[in-house]
């Protein structure tokens, strides 16, 4: 009879995971959610308020560039480090110090008064809030049965692509009815009620302080230097034409010698800072490598459309916010239907269909003039927010929902890390695409545009006349007609990044076959 009596409860209790989640625990990972979006959301919110603070802290285009590269930059180092202190202070220590400096630094942000404070607090904001990203991703994927992850998934794959999305239009919106400093200053008051709340309620696992005696100083300054220094090659490369700018040289340089010091600390160390091996498999690794090409979408069309936006349209930021609110919503509206999706359809083929629908949002873009509008960009964004949604749901899932509960947290933040560096990358290429096809179609629409060609005549003659009256005639006319050429070879330009994209991804979405099928959701045991 006692066999039976302590039996039974082993037996409740191995299946009340999966029957139910605690109440307590979901209710902490949501608050825990709340601060990896508060966390992400800054990495874009500052992009369409960046010409605000540039005059509010009398800074040049330079120096106010720096305060996107310094959260960057910072963000990047901090992410793959979470994985060993996550181990180390466990997740409770580890998000509410995230939580509590993220809040702290958001403030001094809101009251810098020169541009080097300013720089100086958003390196801070975004070295102490990457933690919470990771972590997050972490927890979902070893607190919560694999049976509920159909539930869990797509809550932190929303926040994922959502954050970023709607950043320039939250920090557009803010700016435009407050100013500039409310922008680090509406991080406060949740800050502090996530840190709390975090305190108060997150018990998924126990520190490990031990840990900290073999901290690897040298593989955190190696990495520093890696990841840092790609950065901000990557960020700056664009603009001062690569290797030919010292800067970028000497980061370049900076870059391969810290990475070869950094690879081979991580292979020799006891007790390594990032943990490669995890990389040993199959589906962690080509989970990455989506993750990283998904990055570049992400991010580089939430740069692409805001830019042809203002640069050919002349939209504001508050105008931009409006427009690309359709993809956001888009992806919250699908964000149930992909997790609902996952429990009947193999998530190999949710994430080939979702590359697919990204490209055909791309490739509808590839048509593009001048005259493109809200209408014109509605189904392009709808496509691009349903195809974002379900690739990169189902790729959280495959790479570290199949992992073992005591690989997830140092996997994460790798996981994590490709993801933003696919955005650097692509933000990147994505630059240079533009600047490199508009300088070619100058080039040739200025070769066709000639007294030889009838129709550039007509419309010198016309808007010549047109301008009678007001000075130089001509010339103006000559300057306007030369406007029309660039603002064309512009939009051509757009359209070429946008076929370009659309092969990529089209491509990408045969990497599926790499993938191991993975164990079906409502079917696999609980950790």
């Amino acid at each position: 009879m006692a066999d039976a009596t302590t039996a039974t409860p082993l037996v409740l209790n191995a299946a009340a995971p999966s029957e139910r989640i605690a109440p307590r625990r979901l209710f902490a990972f949501l608050i825990m959610v709340f601060g990896m979006f508060m966390s992400i959301l800054d990495i874009q919110i500052v992009s369409a308020s960046l010409t605000d603070i540039q005059a509010g802290l009398s800074a040049s285009s330079t120096e106010v560039s720096w305060v996107q590269t310094a959260y960057l930059i910072a963000e990047v180092i901090a992410i793959p480090l979470s994985g060993f202190l996550s181990r180390a202070l466990g997740t409770r220590l580890l998000f509410a110090i995230s939580a509590c400096g993220f809040t702290i630094s958001s403030f001094l942000c809101g009251f810098a008064t020169s541009i080097e404070q300013m720089i100086l607090w958003r390196a801070l904001q975004g070295f102490l809030g990457a933690g919470m990203i990771p972590t997050v991703f972490a927890s979902a994927y070893t607190v919560f049965p694999r049976s509920k992850l159909y539930i869990v998934s797509p809550i932190i794959g929303l926040v994922a692509t959502l954050a970023p999305t709607i950043g320039p239009t939250v920090g557009g919106y803010i700016t435009d009815v407050m100013s500039w400093h409310w922008l680090f200053f509406i991080n406060v008051v949740p800050g502090i009620g996530i840190t709390i709340g975090v305190l108060a309620l997150v018990d998924f696992d126990q520190p490990n302080f031990e840990l900290l005696d073999h901290f690897d100083w040298f593989g955190l300054i190696f990495m520093g230097g890696f990841l840092g220094s790609l950065e901000y090659v990557l960020e700056e490369g664009p603009q001062y034409e690569w290797l030919q700018d010292t800067s970028v040289a000497i980061c370049a340089t900076i870059c391969v010698l810290s990475a070869i010091a950094f690879f081979y600390r991580v292979l020799t160390a006891k007790e390594p800072i990032v943990d490669l091996r995890t990389f040993t498999n199959r589906n962690f690794a080509v989970g990455c490598l989506i993750s990283f090409c998904v990055g570049i979408g992400l991010y580089g069309l939430t740069y692409i459309y805001p830019r042809y936006l203002a640069e050919v349209r002349g939209y504001s930021a508050l105008m931009i916010g409006e427009t690309m609110f359709v993809s956001g919503a888009t992806m919250f509206l699908m964000a149930p239907i992909v997790g609902r999706l996952m429990l009947k359809v193999d998530m190999r083929y949710i994430i080939a269909a979702g590359l697919v629908i990204f490209a055909l949002g791309s490739y509808q873009m590839t048509w593009i003039t001048r005259d493109y509008d809200f209408y014109e960009l509605m189904v392009p964004q709808i496509l691009r927010g349903i195809g974002m949604m379900c690739a990169m749901v189902p790729t959280n899932n495959i790479a570290l929902g199949t992992l073992p509960p005591d690989r997830v947290k140092n996997a994460s933040g790798l996981f994590n890390l490709t993801r933003n560096l696919g955005g650097a990358v692509g933000l990147a290429i994505i630059n240079e695409a533009l600047n490199d096809r508009t300088d070619l179609h100058i080039s040739r629409l200025q070769d066709r545009v000639n007294w030889g060609n009838a129709t550039a005549t007509e419309l010198l003659n016309m808007l010549t006349q047109r301008l009678q009256g007001m000075g130089d005639a001509s010339l103006m006319a000559l300057k306007e007609l030369s406007l029309i050429v660039h603002r064309q070879a512009v939009v051509m330009g757009y359209g070429d990044t946008f076929f370009m994209l659309t092969v990529f991804y089209f491509g990408l979405s045969f990497l599926v076959m790499l993938l191991k099928k993975p164990a079906a959701l409502s079917s696999a045991p609980a950790h």
